[in-house]
């Protein structure tokens, strides 16, 4: 059933926007949270606790999509002032272990997103009040109309990004493939098609691209059968073994079990002078 508009412009205006309304972690499977307002922001520019993945962990590989125009809004998005990954220092030192696993394995992390800041989460907003604004549609979320993506569950807020314990993440072999570079106005192939056809991602096959608005990327989808499957239960395992809780609904969202900022949002940039 198709919502009119208004009220999705409605619920959008409660929410904000994000990718993956998820809850706070728990030992138990996550489940969506009550529609709520978006907490207020924690004020000034620092990052308290907070740390550069890469300093943390260099052997870690990054593809921060949404400081590129590489994502479904089709451009930069706000507060991404660099391409990198920014983690609580308990997040980060707990991924370090997961990649200690993942190598042993053959395998290393590749992460997509990591802190988000508000800033961000308002341009997601904005984006999503703007219906005409659909020249990603055919890659992101070819099967799902754009009204329909909060009420889906597919873009949300609050997002738990914004405590700095969550990241979207994948799995590369090592060493990883070469990926070929993004180029705006290329023709777009849906994240759903087979591995061969749709971005050249050197992810390991996960079934669907990166921040796929479809059923199919929901991490233990029955239609996901094969090496997909295997290697999103590989990816699952090796985040529980170090605390991690996955987000049912994206095989590449994980948050922190025992986050240190459970009820704190943040709004300063991704950029390394926010961390000091």
């Amino acid at each position: 059933m198709r919502y009119r508009i208004g009220v999705v412009l409605a619920l959008v205006a409660l929410l904000g926007g994000c990718s993956g309304p998820e809850p706070r972690p728990t030992p138990a499977a996550p489940q969506p949270t009550p529609v709520s307002p978006t907490p207020a922001p924690s004020p000034g520019v620092q990052l308290p606790g907070f740390v550069v993945l890469a300093d943390v962990d260099p052997r870690i590989h990054t593809d921060i999509r949404y400081a590129t125009p590489h994502n479904f809004v089709g451009r930069p998005i706000a507060g991404y002032r660099e391409p990198l990954c920014l983690l609580t220092r308990e997040a980060a030192e707990a991924l370090r272990r997961v990649q200690d696993a993942a190598l042993a394995g053959g395998h290393s992390l590749k992460v997509y997103d990591c802190y988000r800041p508000q800033p961000a989460v308002d341009d997601f907003v904005a984006w999503a009040k703007r219906p005409d604004e659909q020249q990603t549609k055919a890659e992101f979320y070819p099967d799902v109309a754009k009204n329909r993506l909060f009420a889906d569950g597919y873009i949300g807020a609050p997002t738990a990004h914004s405590r700095g314990s969550t990241m979207d993440l994948t799995l590369v072999d090592e060493p990883p493939a070469s990926q070929p570079p993004y180029r705006v106005g290329q023709p777009l192939v849906a994240c759903t098609a087979p591995r061969g056809q749709r971005f050249a991602d050197n992810s390991i096959d996960m079934g669907t691209g990166f921040d796929c608005f479809d059923s199919r990327a929901h991490t233990a989808d029955a239609r996901v059968t094969g090496a997909p499957r295997d290697n999103r239960r590989l990816l699952q395992r090796l985040m529980a073994d170090a605390g991690f809780v996955n987000y049912d609904r994206e095989w590449w969202h994980y948050s922190l079990r025992d986050e240190p900022y459970p009820d704190r949002f943040f709004a300063a940039p991704v950029a390394r002078s926010s961390v000091g």
